[in-house]
Protein backbone atom coordinates (compact mmCIF):
# COMPACT_ATOMS: atom_id res chain seq x y z
CA UNK A 1 0.00 0.00 0.00
CA UNK A 2 1.18 3.51 -0.82
CA UNK A 3 -0.09 6.33 1.38
CA UNK A 4 0.49 9.94 0.36
CA UNK A 5 0.37 12.45 3.23
CA UNK A 6 0.00 16.17 2.56
CA UNK A 7 1.84 18.43 5.01
CA UNK A 8 2.12 22.18 5.26
CA UNK A 9 3.99 24.78 7.27
CA UNK A 10 1.90 27.02 9.52
CA UNK A 11 2.76 30.16 11.47
CA UNK A 12 2.51 30.64 15.22
CA UNK A 13 2.40 34.38 15.85
CA UNK A 14 3.15 36.41 18.95
CA UNK A 15 0.78 38.94 20.49
CA UNK A 16 2.56 41.71 18.60
CA UNK A 17 3.13 41.36 14.87
CA UNK A 18 4.31 43.48 11.97
CA UNK A 19 3.54 42.96 8.30
CA UNK A 20 5.84 42.94 5.30
CA UNK A 21 6.16 46.25 3.38
CA UNK A 22 3.52 45.21 0.82
CA UNK A 23 1.07 44.45 3.64
CA UNK A 24 0.28 40.99 2.29
CA UNK A 25 2.15 38.77 4.76
CA UNK A 26 3.35 38.58 8.36
CA UNK A 27 6.97 39.58 8.86
CA UNK A 28 8.81 36.28 9.60
CA UNK A 29 10.57 37.93 12.53
CA UNK A 30 7.26 37.98 14.39
CA UNK A 31 6.20 34.38 13.72
CA UNK A 32 7.46 30.87 14.32
CA UNK A 33 7.14 28.34 11.48
CA UNK A 34 5.87 24.91 12.51
CA UNK A 35 4.56 21.81 10.78
CA UNK A 36 0.77 21.82 10.98
CA UNK A 37 -0.28 19.79 14.03
CA UNK A 38 -3.09 17.92 12.27
CA UNK A 39 -0.70 16.97 9.45
CA UNK A 40 1.65 15.31 11.95
CA UNK A 41 -1.32 13.25 13.19
CA UNK A 42 -1.96 12.29 9.56
CA UNK A 43 1.67 11.16 9.19
CA UNK A 44 1.36 9.01 12.31
CA UNK A 45 -1.89 7.44 11.04
CA UNK A 46 -0.16 6.60 7.76
CA UNK A 47 2.84 5.01 9.47
CA UNK A 48 0.68 2.89 11.79
CA UNK A 49 -1.51 1.82 8.87
CA UNK A 50 1.43 0.73 6.71
CA UNK A 51 3.08 -1.09 9.62
CA UNK A 52 -0.14 -2.98 10.39
CA UNK A 53 -0.60 -3.78 6.70
CA UNK A 54 2.73 -5.59 6.69
CA UNK A 55 4.54 -3.22 4.36
CA UNK A 56 4.12 -0.36 1.99
CA UNK A 57 5.30 3.20 1.61
CA UNK A 58 4.46 6.55 3.16
CA UNK A 59 5.27 9.48 0.88
CA UNK A 60 5.06 13.09 2.02
CA UNK A 61 4.06 15.97 -0.23
CA UNK A 62 3.92 19.72 0.24
CA UNK A 63 3.40 22.70 -2.03
CA UNK A 64 5.66 25.73 -1.92
CA UNK A 65 9.24 26.91 -1.69
CA UNK A 66 11.58 26.98 1.32
CA UNK A 67 8.82 26.71 3.92
CA UNK A 68 7.40 23.61 2.24
CA UNK A 69 10.81 21.93 2.23
CA UNK A 70 11.31 22.69 5.93
CA UNK A 71 7.91 21.14 6.71
CA UNK A 72 8.78 18.05 4.70
CA UNK A 73 12.12 17.55 6.46
CA UNK A 74 10.49 17.92 9.87
CA UNK A 75 7.83 15.35 8.96
CA UNK A 76 10.43 13.01 7.44
CA UNK A 77 12.07 12.73 10.87
CA UNK A 78 9.01 10.80 12.08
CA UNK A 79 9.83 7.88 9.81
CA UNK A 80 8.65 8.27 6.19
CA UNK A 81 11.41 7.52 3.71
CA UNK A 82 10.52 9.85 0.86
CA UNK A 83 9.08 13.31 0.19
CA UNK A 84 8.01 15.31 -2.84
CA UNK A 85 7.73 19.08 -3.15
CA UNK A 86 5.39 20.58 -5.71
CA UNK A 87 6.57 23.84 -7.20
CA UNK A 88 7.32 25.46 -10.52
CA UNK A 89 7.49 28.69 -12.44
CA UNK A 90 4.25 30.62 -12.36
CA UNK A 91 2.70 28.68 -9.47
CA UNK A 92 0.57 31.00 -7.32
CA UNK A 93 -1.07 29.55 -4.21
CA UNK A 94 -3.83 32.05 -3.63
CA UNK A 95 -6.71 29.80 -2.62
CA UNK A 96 -7.83 26.25 -1.92
CA UNK A 97 -8.34 25.35 -5.58
CA UNK A 98 -4.80 26.30 -6.56
CA UNK A 99 -3.26 24.35 -3.64
CA UNK A 100 -5.41 21.29 -4.39
CA UNK A 101 -4.59 21.54 -8.08
CA UNK A 102 -0.88 21.60 -7.31
CA UNK A 103 -1.16 18.59 -5.00
CA UNK A 104 -3.04 16.73 -7.74
CA UNK A 105 0.15 16.80 -9.84
CA UNK A 106 1.87 14.64 -7.22
CA UNK A 107 -1.09 12.27 -6.95
CA UNK A 108 -1.03 11.73 -10.69
CA UNK A 109 2.68 10.88 -10.66
CA UNK A 110 2.64 8.74 -7.48
CA UNK A 111 -0.73 6.93 -7.95
CA UNK A 112 -1.30 6.31 -4.21
CA UNK A 113 -3.91 3.99 -2.72
CA UNK A 114 -4.78 6.53 -0.03
CA UNK A 115 -4.22 10.25 0.57
CA UNK A 116 -4.26 11.74 4.06
CA UNK A 117 -4.37 15.40 5.04
CA UNK A 118 -4.79 17.18 8.35
CA UNK A 119 -8.37 18.22 9.03
CA UNK A 120 -7.38 21.90 8.96
CA UNK A 121 -4.47 24.31 9.17
CA UNK A 122 -3.83 25.68 12.64
CA UNK A 123 -3.15 29.25 11.50
CA UNK A 124 -5.96 29.94 9.01
CA UNK A 125 -8.45 27.30 10.19
CA UNK A 126 -9.17 26.27 6.59
CA UNK A 127 -10.71 22.81 6.17
CA UNK A 128 -11.18 22.83 2.42
CA UNK A 129 -7.98 21.57 0.76
CA UNK A 130 -8.72 17.90 1.50
CA UNK A 131 -12.29 17.91 0.12
CA UNK A 132 -11.22 20.00 -2.90
CA UNK A 133 -8.37 17.61 -3.67
CA UNK A 134 -10.68 14.59 -3.38
CA UNK A 135 -13.12 16.21 -5.80
CA UNK A 136 -10.37 16.91 -8.33
CA UNK A 137 -9.00 13.38 -7.94
CA UNK A 138 -12.47 11.90 -8.28
CA UNK A 139 -12.52 9.81 -5.09
CA UNK A 140 -14.51 9.68 -1.86
CA UNK A 141 -13.54 12.06 0.94
CA UNK A 142 -14.02 11.08 4.59
CA UNK A 143 -13.39 14.02 6.96
CA UNK A 144 -12.29 13.92 10.60
CA UNK A 145 -10.96 10.35 10.54
CA UNK A 146 -8.89 8.28 12.96
CA UNK A 147 -7.92 4.63 13.67
CA UNK A 148 -7.52 3.60 10.05
CA UNK A 149 -7.24 -0.04 8.96
CA UNK A 150 -7.57 -1.88 5.65
CA UNK A 151 -8.97 -5.14 4.37
CA UNK A 152 -8.23 -5.88 0.73
CA UNK A 153 -9.33 -2.72 -1.11
CA UNK A 154 -11.55 -1.42 1.71
CA UNK A 155 -10.54 1.23 4.24
CA UNK A 156 -12.12 1.19 7.70
CA UNK A 157 -11.95 4.12 10.08
CA UNK A 158 -13.71 5.98 12.88
CA UNK A 159 -15.11 9.49 13.12
CA UNK A 160 -15.74 11.02 16.54
CA UNK A 161 -18.44 13.60 17.13
CA UNK A 162 -19.69 15.58 20.11
CA UNK A 163 -21.10 13.80 23.17
CA UNK A 164 -18.79 10.85 22.55
CA UNK A 165 -20.64 9.63 19.47
CA UNK A 166 -18.43 7.48 17.21
CA UNK A 167 -19.20 6.67 13.60
CA UNK A 168 -17.53 3.66 11.95
CA UNK A 169 -17.06 4.02 8.20
CA UNK A 170 -15.99 1.78 5.33
CA UNK A 171 -14.90 3.23 2.00
CA UNK A 172 -13.43 1.73 -1.17
CA UNK A 173 -9.87 2.65 -2.07
CA UNK A 174 -8.51 4.86 -3.46
CA UNK A 175 -9.87 7.52 -1.13
CA UNK A 176 -8.92 10.64 0.81
CA UNK A 177 -9.23 11.10 4.57
CA UNK A 178 -8.71 14.24 6.62
CA UNK A 179 -7.27 13.36 10.03
CA UNK A 180 -8.47 15.04 13.20
CA UNK A 181 -6.16 16.90 15.56
CA UNK A 182 -5.48 14.64 18.55
CA UNK A 183 -6.39 11.48 16.65
CA UNK A 184 -3.10 10.05 17.94
CA UNK A 185 0.20 11.03 19.50
CA UNK A 186 2.80 11.47 16.74
CA UNK A 187 6.01 9.58 17.44
CA UNK A 188 9.20 11.43 18.27
CA UNK A 189 11.88 10.98 15.64
CA UNK A 190 15.22 9.58 16.77
CA UNK A 191 18.51 11.41 16.23
CA UNK A 192 19.24 9.05 13.35
CA UNK A 193 15.88 9.87 11.75
CA UNK A 194 16.48 13.59 12.14
CA UNK A 195 19.88 13.35 10.46
CA UNK A 196 18.41 11.26 7.66
CA UNK A 197 15.64 13.82 7.15
CA UNK A 198 18.15 16.65 7.08
CA UNK A 199 20.12 15.00 4.26
CA UNK A 200 17.17 13.51 2.35
CA UNK A 201 16.89 14.22 -1.36
CA UNK A 202 13.46 15.83 -1.87
CA UNK A 203 12.30 15.62 -5.47
CA UNK A 204 10.39 18.50 -7.06
CA UNK A 205 7.33 18.07 -9.27
CA UNK A 206 6.01 20.94 -11.38
CA UNK A 207 2.25 20.98 -12.02
CA UNK A 208 1.37 21.17 -15.71
CA UNK A 209 -1.81 23.19 -15.26
CA UNK A 210 -3.54 24.82 -12.31
CA UNK A 211 -7.13 26.01 -11.95
CA UNK A 212 -7.36 29.81 -12.06
CA UNK A 213 -7.44 31.50 -8.68
CA UNK A 214 -10.70 33.14 -7.65
CA UNK A 215 -9.21 35.02 -4.70
CA UNK A 216 -6.72 37.88 -4.66
CA UNK A 217 -5.12 38.93 -1.39
CA UNK A 218 -4.99 42.71 -1.40
CA UNK A 219 -3.86 43.53 2.12
CA UNK A 220 -3.61 42.23 5.69
CA UNK A 221 -3.96 44.32 8.83
CA UNK A 222 -3.83 43.69 12.56
CA UNK A 223 -7.10 43.96 14.44
CA UNK A 224 -7.39 47.27 16.32
CA UNK A 225 -6.82 47.19 20.06
CA UNK A 226 -8.32 49.31 22.79
CA UNK A 227 -11.71 49.50 21.09
CA UNK A 228 -13.41 50.23 24.40
CA UNK A 229 -15.50 47.07 24.34
CA UNK A 230 -16.06 45.37 27.68
CA UNK A 231 -16.74 41.78 28.63
CA UNK A 232 -19.91 41.03 30.53
CA UNK A 233 -20.51 37.78 32.38
CA UNK A 234 -24.24 37.01 32.24
CA UNK A 235 -25.51 35.12 35.25
CA UNK A 236 -28.81 33.42 35.93
CA UNK A 237 -30.93 30.72 34.33
CA UNK A 238 -31.60 30.19 30.60
CA UNK A 239 -34.47 32.68 30.54
CA UNK A 240 -32.47 35.45 32.21
CA UNK A 241 -29.46 34.84 29.96
CA UNK A 242 -31.60 34.86 26.80
CA UNK A 243 -33.35 38.07 27.89
CA UNK A 244 -30.05 39.84 28.55
CA UNK A 245 -28.63 38.72 25.18
CA UNK A 246 -31.68 40.13 23.41
CA UNK A 247 -31.25 43.41 25.31
CA UNK A 248 -27.61 43.61 24.18
CA UNK A 249 -28.59 42.93 20.55
CA UNK A 250 -31.20 45.73 20.68
CA UNK A 251 -28.67 48.11 22.24
CA UNK A 252 -26.15 47.34 19.48
CA UNK A 253 -28.79 47.95 16.79
CA UNK A 254 -29.97 51.25 18.22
Amino acid sequence: MKVLVCVTQTLEVSTYIELTPDGCAIDPAFATALVNEADLCAVEEALVLVEADGGGEVVLVSVGEEGAEQALRSALSLGPERAVRVWGEGVVLADTRSVAGALLACIESEAPDLVLTGVQSSDTGAQSVGPALAAMWGVACVPVGRRLSTSDSTLRLEREFEAGLVERVEVDLPALVTVQVGANTPRYGSFKDKMRAKKADISVVAPSTLPPSRITLTRMEAAPTGSGRSLELIEGGPSAVATRIMDLVREAQS
